[in-house]
């Protein structure tokens, strides 16, 4: 960019010379003239002789070659230039804005790590990420980045995770604590036990998104794109029908007068503004919204964002927090204690935050060589073997499913209902809390003209009806078994409108596979399953329902510059291409038709970038 600043700035004093000043001499004119378009154009000539040689003729250096050559040829050799610097500037605004674009996502890849001091033979050693195993134990010191996933086994310490989620809070983290890669450690050295390998850690998969977001086009971007490679043969075909017909045809046309005509032409039909600005706006949104934590995989997810009519939303750890605590324990035949250290056997292999917190309750130390066998019942619960006896945790369904008779508990919460030996001993109640936003996020969807919002989750009727009324939701669906959400959401697709899109939020790996049929899935990161983010178009970085507020908000800002730009740029281009058909413009309105159209449509998609 610094070169092509000092080429246009030369360029530019020279063209100004030989305008102003009167050297009395036409031949020191036009060769000051030359020198000038030498500077600003001749990589210009270079791009379009290199492309027709590998068969890319119609793109904008071929129109620019053609129509400021042809200038020379009819003596017109100020305009020829004036051409070649503007659109020179035009290209100078173009790489700014793209530069700016990308450094709103580059600011992301600063979480890349560069090294990990991990303990082997008693001493840190310097590797690389990828060479760190699970199970491994890294030092963090203060200033450093996380370079892998996993949990604190020693000292306390403050996290800037404002790269991964937006957030400008520090995050505290003690011991037991899990830790995100990307994150930096702010206060004291920390030692964390490695639960992930580079390649499957949260900062190599949200560096696999970004980089990888651009290779998804939107309908708009190939709209355009197909646009330019049927428009640009057609005007080069009307604008030598232009120069040649009229001459033959028409009493006293001139073939320079018509030659000229053919050339503003060929200036003004380059599509520049529309093939530039339309993906850069669309680039520029992808990277206002990695600003405020959320990860956007491609445009054509943004533009789908904005013309959402359905939302449907999982329970558990998305509009509520997924951290549940045991509120009561009822047993039968056997103590409370019993009761709860078989259920924390029964569940020790399992992360599903109602297995952590029945842990959390029975707060012992479990003996892993007591538990023989354990199996996960998918939508039912869990079957283990510890010692000699058979453990059933579930919920009614598994009881109908093995015949085991149970009192039906009628309290609002998750209820574990527990078997052992095929004998009912008793539940255990656990509740979960709704996130504090949303309810504010549910009030804001329905300002922003979403027509229906819904809830799908797998607890019993009443829970989920209870969570639904209190967000002012307005259809509930309970009980759903990971397939039954499936069908749920495929039946509501038929009920969208046909330009309308259905999105699906939810953090769950049981998510997975709605997320995936959904027209846009939109994941939680922060607290999501890798196979949830993984399915996802859209991941919330910080589990914030409120963030897919700011995400529609962002989509509609983009997709109405995009619509600004295709307008304005076609509107203006029509206009100026008739008037210079009928010899009505000069070059000049030829240039602004183009370059200036262009420099106003690149400025009017930078305004994207600006993030609130």
């Amino acid at each position: 960019m610094k070169k092509r600043r000092i080429k246009i700035i030369t360029a530019f004093i020279l063209f100004l010379m030989a305008l102003i000043i009167n050297f009395n001499n036409e031949w020191i004119n036009n060769t000051i003239y030359i020198l000038s378009y030498m500077i600003v154009g001749l990589d210009i000539v270079k791009k379009a002789i290199r492309n027709i040689i590998r068969g890319k003729v119609f793109d904008e250096n071929f129109l620019m070659t053609v129509a400021t050559i042809g200038a020379f040829g009819i003596g017109e050799l100020p305009e020829a230039v004036a051409v070649m610097l503007f659109y020179q500037v035009g290209e100078l605004f173009q790489s700014y804005a793209v530069d700016k674009s990308r450094k709103s996502i580059s600011s992301l890849m600063d979480i890349r790590p560069d090294y990990a001091n991990v303990e082997r033979e008693g001493k840190a050693q310097k590797v690389d990420p990828d060479e760190v195993e699970i199970g491994e134990v890294i030092v963090v010191k203060p200033g450093e980045k996380v370079p892998l996933d996993g949990y604190v086994i020693e000292g306390k310490s403050s996290l800037d995770t404002k790269a991964l989620t937006g957030e400008s809070i520090p995050r505290e983290v003690t011991e037991g604590k899990e830790v995100l890669s990307g994150c930096i450690n702010l206060n004291s050295v920390i030692k964390i036990k490695v639960t992930k390998e580079y390649g499957e850690s949260t900062v190599s998969k949200i560096l696999d998104l970004v980089e990888n977001a651009s290779s998804k086009k939107s309908k708009s971007e190939n709209f355009i794109t197909k646009f330019a490679r049927y428009y640009t043969p057609i005007v080069v075909l009307i604008a030598v029908i232009l120069a040649i017909v009229p001459p033959l045809i028409i009493a006293d046309a001139t073939f320079s007068d018509w030659l000229y005509r053919a050339l503003s032409f060929l200036v003004v039909s380059c599509p520049c503004a529309l093939v530039i600005s339309i993906p850069l706006s669309f680039f520029g949104g992808i990277g206002g919204a990695s600003k405020m934590g959320i990860l956007i995989k491609g445009s054509n997810y943004l533009e789908q964002l904005s013309k959402t009519e359905i939302m449907v939303f999982d329970k558990t750890g998305t509009l509520t927090k997924g951290v549940f605590e045991v509120q009561k324990v009822k047993a039968i035949d056997i103590k409370e204690e019993e009761l709860l250290k078989m259920t924390a056997y029964a569940e020790n292999y399992s992360n599903h935050p109602i297995a952590l917190s029945v842990k959390k309750a029975y707060g012992k130390e479990i003996d892993e060589s007591k538990i023989v066998k354990t199996e996960e019942l998918s939508g039912l619960g869990i079957y283990a073997t510890i010692g000699e006896q058979e453990i059933l945790v579930g919920n009614e369904k598994l009881m109908k499913e093995k015949q085991i008779n149970f009192d039906r508990c009628e309290e609002i919460g998750t209820i574990l209902y527990v078997a052992i030996n095929s004998q009912y001993v008793g539940y255990i109640v656990i509740a979960d809390k709704i996130k504090e936003d949303a309810k504010k996020m549910i009030q804001e969807l329905k300002k922003n003209h979403i027509k229906q919002t819904i809830m799908l989750t797998g607890d019993k009727k009443n829970v989920g009806e209870k969570v639904a009324k209190e967000l002012e939701i307005d259809k509930v669906y309970t009980e759903l078994l990971p397939d039954g959400k499936v069908e749920k959401v495929e039946t509501l697709q038929k009920e969208k409108s046909d330009k309308g899109k259905l999105a699906f939020v939810g953090d769950g790996i049981n998510d997975a596979p709605v997320l995936a049929i959904s027209d846009i899935g939109i994941a939680m990161g922060g607290l999501g399953a890798d196979s949830a983010i993984e399915a996802s178009d859209i991941v919330l970085m910080t589990d914030e329902p409120l963030k897919i507020i700011n995400a529609i908000a962002l989509s509609k800002k983009t997709m109405r510059i995009v619509k600004e730009n295709i307008v304005f740029a076609i509107l203006v281009k029509v206009l100026v291409l008739i008037l210079s058909a009928f010899g009505l413009s000069t070059m000049w309105e030829a240039v602004f038709a183009d370059v200036g159209v262009s420099v106003i449509a690149i400025i009017n998609a930078l305004r994207v970038l600006r993030v609130k």
